[in-house]
């Protein structure tokens, strides 16, 4: 997502922006107050599943709510989300359907059939338009990034569990064949 990065606001635009956002001026800002504060491009609220599993990226105290420090890499994570639905939403119609996610997927170096693409709009469509909007089309991005990661976290476990087999297998074979060079008199089998 390089190609859609942005430069990082200033501090003092940050905390502007930081001190209206935390309306309960706790120094920290809730899930709640920052799906009031974010916009979506058609005057509804962010979606709530969006702003959780952004809190979450974000949050480094474990706290469920982000600090003044943990806000600004959160506000250029949204800027470089938005630059990004922008160059894909190709009709400026505030929303993507079918072809323009997936030239995005695409872009992201997915592989995914049209029914997969399909689906994915039908997942996160919440209004039922065959479009999906910003803050969905964030949810869904962050979700298709997670459960890469997952897969080639399993990929990896099962390699290392085929190395420690293969390990084992030579480990087993180079045993026998010290037993065997010394006679193979211990009567052990391995």
């Amino acid at each position: 997502m390089a190609q859609f990065s942005s430069p990082m606001a200033s501090r003092e635009f940050l905390w502007d922006v930081f001190q209206r956002v935390d309306k309960d001026r706790s120094g920290y800002i809730s899930a709640d107050e920052l799906q009031v504060a974010l916009s979506n491009g058609t005057w509804t609220p962010f979606n709530p599943e969006t702003v959780r599993l952004m809190i979450g990226m974000f949050d480094k105290q474990a706290m469920g709510k982000i600090s003044f420090e943990d806000f600004g890499s959160l506000w250029k994570y949204v800027t470089d989300w938005q630059n990004c639905f922008r160059s894909f939403d190709r009709d400026n119609s505030g929303n993507i359907d079918c072809g323009e996610l997936k030239m995005a997927l695409t872009a992201f170096g997915y592989r995914l059939s049209d029914g997969i693409v399909q689906l994915l709009v039908r997942k996160y469509d919440r209004l039922g338009r065959g479009t999906i909007f910003f803050d969905d089309f964030i949810q869904c991005c962050i979700v298709l990034q997670e459960e890469r990661l997952r897969q080639a976290q399993h990929l990896q476990e099962e390699g290392n569990a085929a190395n420690n087999r293969a390990r084992y297998g030579e480990w087993r074979q180079r045993t026998n064949e010290v037993y065997s060079a010394k006679g193979g008199s211990s009567g052990l089998v391995i």
